[in-house]
C-alpha cells in the first residue's frame, strides 16, 4: 500500500472543465505530497469553465497520447459539461482511461465526468453517482445510481458536483493508499 507522498496522480482534461473540479484536486493532492500532472489532448494549456462563463487557463504537463499509465497510481477526471463530452469521443483519452480501469488503478470522476465511464463500459452493476442531469444516462448504462457526495465501487470513485470536492479528494487519497483494486468487468 503506497503512501500518498510516494504516488503520481494524473488529471486528464480538456477545455471546458469545471474550474474547481480540476483545481481543487490538483492543489489538495499536491499539498499531500503527491506528484500530480495534467494531461490534455494536445499537451497544451486548457481553459476552464467557472460556474457561468469561461474561467482560468491551466497549464498541461503532457499530451494524453504520450502518457505512460504505468507511471501513475490513479486517474482523476474533472467534470463540467464540455470537457467530458469532448474527451469521450477522443480515442487517445478513452484508450488511456481503459488502461487505468483494466489495471485496477483508482479512477475518480466528478460531475459530468462519469460520461467517460459510461463510454468505457465501466458502470454496469456498480454503485455510482454523478451530476443529477446525467442520472438517467448512468442508470441506462447500468449504474446503480445513488444521491450521495461520494460513492466508491472497486476503486472507481464518483461524486456529484463541486460541493462534494472535500469528500471526493479525501476518497481519492484513501483509494490511492489502498493500492491496486481487483475489478470485475462491468
Amino acid at each position: 500500500m503506497p503512501n500518498i507522498t510516494d504516488t503520481q496522480i494524473l488529471i486528464m482534461a480538456t477545455h471546458g472543465f469545471e474550474q474547481s473540479e480540476l483545481e481543487v484536486p490538483l492543489h489538495k493532492l499536491k499539498e499531500t505530497g503527491a506528484t500530480v500532472h495534467v494531461a490534455t489532448p494536445d499537451g497544451g494549456p486548457i481553459k476552464g469553465w467557472d460556474k457561468s462563463d469561461w474561467g482560468r487557463e491551466v497549464p498541461a504537463d503532457l499530451k494524453i497520447a504520450n502518457v505512460d499509465p504505468a507511471a501513475y497510481n490513479a486517474l482523476v477526471l474533472p467534470g463540467g459539461q464540455i470537457n467530458p463530452d469532448l474527451l469521450r469521443v477522443d480515442g487517445d483519452a478513452m484508450a488511456l482511461l481503459r488502461v487505468f480501469l483494466s489495471a485496477g488503478k483508482p479512477v475518480a470522476a466528478i460531475c459530468h465526468a462519469p460520461w467517460l465511464l459510461i463510454e468505457a463500459d465501466a458502470v454496469r452493476g456498480r454503485e455510482m453517482t454523478s451530476y443529477k442531469s446525467i442520472r438517467k444516462d448512468m442508470e441506462n448504462a447500468g449504474a446503480l445510481w445513488k444521491d450521495e457526495p461520494v460513492v466508491v465501487s472497486e476503486g472507481i470513485i464518483t461524486s456529484r458536483n463541486p460541493g462534494d470536492l472535500e469528500a471526493f479528494v479525501g476518497k481519492i487519497i484513501e483509494e490511492v493508499q489502498e493500492g491496486r483494486h481487483e475489478r470485475r468487468a462491468a
